[in-house]
């Protein structure tokens, strides 16, 4: 057996596993005895009382980690109860990007209409901004980013039934590639399950231990029947590359690393699958400028959108429209 193929046997072992959190070993059992006797370096967790020795060696190996049963059903109900008002124009949120599918595939909320595929940055909203601040979230971010914590990217996705067209598909990708702040070793996500997730409606997919690896260049990818806007994927992606798909409950929640390779299949179930997110850095972070490198296409297309919808004033930059939403959750306000 292949060092990747035993790798990826292991990793699917533990997500199986039925205690409240994943933990887990290296690439190998033995391995994992014999790092035990030597000094560990880490380099993408953060001292804390919270993970055990094996969950960080877990997330160095791997590049995320799941916790479950993390999010409690009360909250998540409040979470979508909140979105259908959104869906139904109940609540304005000022800021909030309404994203729906290219495909024509109805609404579950509202007749005649395309269904709402996604809501992002919906720090305006109070009660889904709520999740941002749960403190048993935050006590996890806390291991990636440190105490200063901000919450950069808010997002609530809405995965439909495909219409046939395969649109219901997220392009592998990594979620760096969106970002004009660094270092990406003080940002995580925290993605949580609001039902159950499985391979049949679209689980997220990831390449486990690709977050060691550089920023690749993304494009939109060539599909038949299209994707949907700022769905970019890595450009010559490859797709024999060993997998693992997080099949998750209601509540559970997965912590990954903003380089680690991810994306999602179809959606092949009549129903729509539910997650909320949010992207955390460092407050002690700092804002680059993407100009000339491969996310100056993310950057032209975010820029373009924004000053069609605001009527942005001149001077306005890409870091700027970031600085605008990040919100601060805990701590304090430093760089970003």
């Amino acid at each position: 057996m292949s060092r990747a193929s035993e790798r990826l046997r292991i990793i699917t072992g533990h997500l199986k596993r039925p205690p409240a959190v994943i933990a887990a070993l290296g690439t190998s059992a033995a391995n994992a005895v014999h790092r035990s006797h030597q000094p560990q370096r880490f380099r993408y967790t953060l001292n804390c009382d919270l993970l055990t020795a094996d969950q960080r060696l877990f997330y160095e190996e791997n590049g995320f980690i799941l916790i479950k049963n993390l999010v409690s059903h009360d909250d998540i109900d409040k979470f979508r109860n909140e979105f259908e008002r959104i869906c139904r124009q109940e609540v304005k949120v000022p800021g909030l990007a309404v994203m729906r599918d290219v495909a024509i595939v109805k609404s579950e909320f509202v007749a005649d209409q395309k269904a709402v595929s996604k809501i992002q940055d919906f720090q305006e909203d109070e009660e889904l901004f709520r999740y941002c601040s749960l403190p048993q979230i935050l006590k996890y971010v806390e291991c990636f980013t440190g105490p200063n914590i901000m919450a950069m990217h808010t997002m609530l996705i809405n995965k439909p039934p495909d219409a046939g067209k395969k649109t219901s598909r997220h392009p592998m990708h990594q979620d760096l590639h969106y970002f004009p702040f660094r270092p990406a070793d003080h940002i995580v996500c925290a993605w949580t399950a609001m039902e159950k997730v499985n391979q049949q409606n679209g689980c997220l997919v990831v390449l486990p231990g690709t977050h060691k690896d550089t920023l690749k260049e993304h494009e939109y990818p060539e599909w038949e029947n299209g994707v949907n806007k700022m769905y970019h994927g890595v450009r010559d992606y490859n797709p024999e590359l060993p997998r693992v798909h997080l099949e998750m409950e209601k509540g559970d929640t997965v912590f990954f690393h903003p380089l680690l390779i991810h994306g999602s299949g179809m959606n092949r179930t009549q129903g729509f699958r539910k997650a909320i997110s949010c992207h955390y850095a460092s407050a002690d972070c700092y804002y680059i400028d993407v100009t000339g490198t491969t996310q100056e296409n993310i950057k032209n297309e975010v820029t373009e959108v924004a000053e069609k919808k605001y009527s942005l004033p001149d001077g306005v930059t890409f870091q700027d429209l970031w600085a605008f939403r990040g919100r601060l959750v805990q701590g304090e306000r430093n760089s970003l």
